[in-house]
């Protein structure tokens, strides 16, 4: 067999992808692809299907929440129903080595801002000591609102690491995705260095389109990797881009991309 590994070896990053971007290639048959690449995570699975990457000898370094981009925490109502929810997945991500759960605002529909993050915040803090307790850090999607997720409230950092701010806990922070936030016109190298302690995991994508990190987009991704790397960040950094090619040739790539 030939390794062809890009990761540990090399760089603080780890590596890590996100399952859903690669829906024609069954997960144990992904896992057991991915793996000999240097990738150490994929992510963004329930937990069922935790334990076949664990078979595999990878992590989910990301588990799935039980909100939804659009419905979430941003509606006081939805509390009730969320809480004892990600009080269970958090049980669940710490039992199973899962280091970091996704989570959502949701859509504003016509929600002020300030509304939204004071909703926010009452509902971060209720499960904080719940986080601390499992070990798992609850990490808030920043997404953009003009393209992917129109609508969605967590569309711009600032608004973010306010959140995080409020509730005051090491183990609320942000996923920061790259592609997102530089669809939103964020400098992403300088929100990075000025921002960086409030993420706790990146994504990746290339900007226009969503697909491929190399030069047929517009990001800087090796830059964009030594800056993140500047930060003493060592967590994980999960592709999530859409693959035009061959997926496991582009993967393979994107990997050897962010490899600084």
């Amino acid at each position: 067999m030939v390794f062809d590994l890009f990761s540990s070896a090399m760089s603080p990053l780890r590596h890590s992808v996100s399952q859903w971007c690669f829906p024609d290639i069954p997960l144990p048959v992904f896992a057991e692809a991915v793996k000999p690449m240097g990738i150490e995570s994929i992510e963004l699975l329930e937990p069922a299907d935790w334990p076949v990457v664990r078979k595999a000898g990878l992590l989910c370094a990301l588990g799935r929440g039980p909100d939804t981009i659009t419905d979430s925490f941003n509606r006081r109502e939805n509390h009730a129903r969320l809480i004892p929810a990600f009080r269970q997945r958090l049980r669940e991500c710490a039992a199973a080595g899962v280091p970091n759960l996704v989570c959502f605002s949701g859509n504003r529909r016509g929600q002020a801002d300030e509304e939204g993050l004071e909703i926010c915040v009452e509902g971060f803090r209720q499960l904080a000591a719940d986080a601390e307790r499992a070990g798992v850090t609850l990490c808030l999607e920043l997404l953009n609102s003009r393209i992917d997720h129109p609508d969605y409230q967590c569309d711009h950092t600032a608004w973010g690491v306010e959140l995080c701010r409020r509730v005051g806990s090491e183990r609320v922070k942000l996923l920061y995705d790259i592609y997102h936030m530089a669809v939103m016109g964020e400098d992403v190298i300088a929100i990075i260095r000025e921002h960086h302690d409030w993420f706790a995991h990146y994504h990746t994508a290339g900007v226009p389109g969503r697909h491929e990190i190399d030069s047929t987009q517009t990001l800087n991704y090796p830059a964009i990797m030594h800056a993140i790397q500047a930060t003493g960040y060592t967590g994980f950094v999960g592709q999530e881009f859409l693959p035009t090619r061959d997926p496991l040739t582009s993967l393979r790539e994107a990997g050897k991309i962010c490899t600084v």
